[in-house]
């Protein structure tokens, strides 16, 4: 049982990275006709409530926090606001590329910890496996030339620490039903969400809306399936193993931005994502070990 919850946690986890990583194509193009980020996520909060009522509805799951679970929850949904809020604001000051490199030592922050969280013992082969994910990682971004302004920096840290937060706080969430994380972490974002498109100067506007729809919906049901196949994967693997699976998202990005905007992907791009899909092999076989 060990050995089957394990794949569908690495399955789940593969389909997360995946749809996070489609979406940001298509959130690019949503600003582009005059729809930002801010406003985005606000609008995919309101809609990830509702899905998580109707599931509640349909599956009869009680929206319920379980007892021992309610700080886990606050930290899973502070996680989140701060992914969303503090990942978009970042790129506000400094270049996109530099913004994903900072947001994507996450998972090395997750090795780091979870000696003293998880109290799972640091190996030389993990730490081996992020190092070579974070390569991959930065041979696929880039390192973006330009004047690093420190608020687009820690905005991109305070990102990545929450990312951090937010999947080793997954991992204990367990009773709970999946409608109730749902439901309660998005509430927690929804003041964030809305504070940060005032912050913005954002405005709704229908013609942009309608202008803009189809991106816009590419972009919620990304993030929409991303989060739920996230919270699936949370419930059945480590943090450590997660975080190490969920750097395929940029690999993903980068494809899709290739195919979708026909922006064209450099050598070391590819072989940035080549060492990024070897790493999650490794980890794939490390974790089926440590399962059976």
């Amino acid at each position: 049982m060990g050995s089957e919850q394990s794949g569908r946690g690495i399955g789940f986890a593969l389909a997360g990275a995946f749809f996070y990583g489609f979406n940001i194509t298509f959130a690019k193009i949503s600003a582009e006709l005059g729809v930002q980020g801010p406003m985005i996520v606000a609008e995919r909060v309101l809609v990830m409530i509702a899905i998580g009522l109707v599931l509640a509805l349909l599956t009869r799951s009680s929206l319920h926090v379980v007892k021992g679970e309610r700080v886990p929850m606050a930290l899973l949904g502070l996680g989140s606001m701060g992914v969303s809020i503090g990942y978009l604001s970042s790129v506000a000051f400094i270049p996109i590329t530099v913004a994903a490199v900072i947001f994507y030592t996450f998972p090395i922050l997750i090795v780091i910890a979870s000696p003293f969280i998880d109290k799972k013992k640091l190996t030389p082969a993990m730490l081996g496996i992020v190092a070579l994910a974070f390569v991959g990682v930065v041979l696929v971004l880039g390192m973006a030339s330009g004047d690093l302004d420190l608020r687009g920096v820690a905005l991109a840290a305070l990102a990545s620490v929450s990312a951090a937060m937010q999947f080793f706080a997954g991992t204990r969430c367990h009773k709970s039903s999946n409608a109730a994380k749902i439901v309660v972490t998005q509430a927690i974002v929804l003041p964030g969400a809305i504070a940060s498109v005032f912050a913005t100067g954002g405005v709704f506007s229908m013609e942009t809306q309608i202008l803009a729809a189809v991106p816009i919906w590419l972009t919620i049901g990304g993030f929409v399936l991303g989060f739920v196949f996230q919270i699936l994967a949370l419930a059945r693997i480590s943090a450590t193993v997660a975080g190490l699976l969920f750097c395929l998202e940029p690999v993903v990005a980068a494809i899709t931005s290739a195919l979708v905007l026909d922006e064209r992907l450099l050598p070391v791009q590819y072989f940035g994502g080549f060492l990024v899909i070897v790493a999650i092999a490794l980890t794939m076989v490390v974790e089926r070990r440590v399962a059976r």
